[in-house]
C-alpha cells in the first residue's frame, strides 16, 4: 500500500493527483455515458414491447378477436331460465325456439363405496384403506404401505403402491391421454371417481382388475349399478325443441346458431323419447335481438387503442433530440441542484428512439394492414384522417350502426375473418404484424415477447446485451488501468517527497557543521 504524503515539499499533492486523474478519467466518463444512453434506449424500448404485447394479446385477441366482442345477435330467454343458458352467436337465424329438456348428457363412470371423512388428496392409498371416521387408533404399517394396488382402464394399466399419494394417482390417471379418462376424489366421502372424458352414449369407460390388488379397494370397493360391480354407461341428452327430438351427446350445443348449455331437466318423466313428453314440463322460451351495441363498442375500443399505439410509436420516431445534452457524471451531479438534474436527464433521455428502424417499420406495417382495407373500412364508417395525424382512424358511429343493420356478418368478418378462412381478418393481420415487430425487439433488445412488465429482465444474448458486456468488460479494464495509474503518480510522489526529505536533512547538517 502506498503511503500519500503532503507536507514537506510544500505541495498538495491529493490535489495535484486528482488533477492528474481528472484528464485521465475523460475516456472513462464518455463510456459510462454510452452505457446510460445503453440502458435508456433499452428501457424505451422495453416500454413500446409492453404496449405492443398488450394491443396484440390483451386488446386484438383476448379482447376483440373473440366472436362474443363483435356479435350483433342476443338471445332472450323466458320460462325455466334456471334449466338453460343461451347465447346468439353471429349465425343466429331468428326463429323462435320452445326448449323443453327430458335428459341431461352424462359420461360413463364408475365410483368406489367411499373410504368416508377425514382424508384429503394429500392421503395415501393405505391411509384410505385403513380409514375409519369412528376410530382414533389408526396405524399405517409397513405392510400397508407396500401393498400394491393396479387397474386397467380402457385398455391402460395403471399400477401403485400404498404409500403413492391419493394425488398422484389422479395426476397420473389425468395425464394419459389413450385412458380417455378423468378420476376425481371426493373429500367429503371418501369416493374415488373415475369418468369417461367423452360424454353421451359414445363414451367409452371400460374397467378391470389388474394383476394386483383392486385400485378400488382402497376405497372400499365398488359401488354396484343395476346390481353389479360395473360402470354406469353415459347417456345423450334429450330436448324437445318446438316439439322436435333432438339428441346431443354434450350438454353444451349450437342450434340455429344459438349456442344452448343445459343445467337441469324442465320436468321428471321415465320416459324422455316420448313426444310430447309426460308429466309437468316448464320449458324455455328462446328469441333472437339484433344488439348491434356491443359490436359498435368493440369496433370503438378497437379504434381507439390503435389510434394510442400509433400515437406512442409516432411520438417516439419524431421525439426532439438533445444532442448537447450528455447523461450527467456522478461529479457533474454534486454541483448541480436537484430540479436542475432532473430537467436535464430529461433532455438526456429523449430522443433516443428518433428516426428508429423497428419502429418506422411497425407503423408502416400497422398501416399497410389498414390500407389494404381501406375501401372495405370506409364502407362501415371507419376512414383514415389527415396525413399530418399519422395513419390515426376516425369512427363514423351512424354509419358503423347502419352497416351491421344491413350485414353484421359481413362487419365481423372484416375484422375477425370468416369461419372458413382462418388469419385473414384486420385483427389477424394487425397481430401478425405485432408479432414480427416484437421478434426484431427480441433479438436486439432481449425483451419479452410475451410480457408487458416494464420491470422484466433483459435476455442478455441480445444484441444490444452483447454490447452492453463489452460495456461493462472496458469498464472493468480501464477501472484497473486508472486504478494504476493513481497508485503509480502516489509512489512517484511518495519517492520524491522521501528524496527531498533526505536533502534537507543532509543541507541542515551541513550547515550546522559550517556554523
Amino acid at each position: 500500500m502506498v503511503t500519500r504524503v503532503n507536507g514537506f515539499s510544500g505541495m498538495d499533492i491529493d490535489s495535484m493527483v486528482k488533477s492528474m486523474m481528472t484528464a485521465k478519467r475523460v475516456p472513462l466518463d464518455k463510456l459510462n455515458q454510452q452505457k446510460q444512453i445503453l440502458n435508456w434506449t433499452r428501457d424505451s424500448y422495453r416500454e413500446v414491447n409492453s404496449k405492443l404485447v398488450d394491443f396484440r394479446t390483451n386488446k386484438l385477441t383476448d379482447k376483440y378477436g373473440v366472436n362474443s366482442a363483435m356479435n350483433a345477435n342476443k338471445a332472450v330467454t323466458s320460462g325455466n331460465t334456471d334449466a338453460l343458458t343461451a347465447e346468439a352467436t353471429a349465425t343466429a337465424n331468428g326463429i323462435d325456439m320452445k326448449v323443453s329438456i327430458t335428459q341431461l348428457a352424462t359420461k360413463a363412470t364408475i365410483e368406489s363405496k367411499g373410504a368416508g371423512s377425514g382424508l384429503s388428496v394429500a392421503s395415501s392409498l393405505a391411509q384410505a384403506k385403513i380409514n375409519d371416521p369412528n376410530s382414533e387408533n389408526e396405524t399405517v404399517t409397513d405392510a400397508d404401505k407396500a401393498e400394491k394396488y393396479s387397474l386397467e382402464i380402457n385398455g391402460e394399466t395403471f399400477s401403485f403402491t400404498g404409500a403413492t399419494g391419493i394425488s398422484t394417482v389422479i395426476a397420473t390417471i389425468n395425464g394419459n391421454s389413450k385412458a380417455n379418462a378423468m378420476a376425481s376424489f371426493d373429500e367429503v366421502t371418501g369416493k374415488l371417481i373415475i369418468s369417461s372424458k367423452t360424454s353421451g352414449s359414445k363414451g367409452e369407460l371400460s374397467i378391470k382388475s389388474g394383476n394386483d390388488t383392486n385400485l378400488f379397494e382402497a376405497f372400499k370397493g365398488v359401488n354396484q349399478y343395476n346390481g353389479v360391480d360395473d360402470v354406469k354407461p353415459g347417456v345423450d341428452a334429450i330436448i324437445f325443441v318446438n316439439d322436435t327430438m333432438i339428441k346431443k351427446d354434450s350438454n353444451t350445443f349450437l342450434i340455429n346458431g344459438i349456442q344452448m348449455t343445459l343445467l337441469a331437466t324442465t320436468y321428471t318423466t321415465l320416459t324422455p323419447e316420448v313426444n310430447p313428453p309426460a308429466g309437468a314440463d316448464k320449458p324455455i322460451t328462446i328469441k333472437t335481438q339484433s344488439d348491434p351495441q356491443k359490436a359498435v363498442d368493440a369496433i370503438k375500443g378497437f379504434v381507439e387503442d390503435y389510434n394510442s399505439l400509433l400515437t406512442l410509436l409516432n411520438g417516439k420516431i419524431s421525439e426532439e433530440k438533445y444532442r448537447d445534452f450528455a447523461p450527467l457524471t456522478d461529479e457533474q451531479k454534486t454541483a448541480m441542484k436537484e430540479a436542475d438534474i432532473t430537467t436535464w436527464t430529461e433532455k438526456a433521455k429523449s430522443g433516443l428512439l428518433k428516426n428508429d428502424d423497428i419502429l418506422r417499420e411497425a407503423v408502416s406495417s400497422l398501416r399497410g394492414v389498414i390500407s389494404n382495407q381501406i375501401g372495405a373500412l370506409s364502407s362501415i364508417g371507419v376512414t383514415t384522417g389527415s396525413y399530418y395525424e399519422g395513419g390515426k382512424l376516425k369512427l363514423d358511429e351512424a354509419a358503423l350502426k347502419k352497416a351491421l343493420a344491413n350485414d353484421a356478418q359481413g362487419v365481423m368478418d372484416l375484422f375477425q375473418g370468416p369461419a372458413s378462412a382462418s388469419n385473414t381478418g384486420i385483427f389477424d393481420k394487425l397481430a401478425s404484424k405485432v408479432n414480427s415487430t416484437l421478434d426484431t425487439l427480441v433479438s436486439r433488445v432481449g425483451t419479452n415477447k410475451f410480457s408487458t412488465d416494464l420491470t422484466s429482465t433483459f435476455k442478455e444474448e441480445s444484441i444490444m446485451g452483447k454490447k452492453l458486456k463489452e460495456y461493462n468488460t472496458r469498464i472493468t479494464s480501464m477501472l484497473t488501468m486508472l486504478n494504476n495509474a493513481e497508485t503509480r503518480f502516489y509512489k512517484q510522489f511518495s519517492a520524491m517527497e522521501t528524496a527531498m526529505n533526505k536533502l534537507q536533512t543532509q543541507s541542515s547538517s551541513l550547515f550546522s557543521t559550517s556554523s
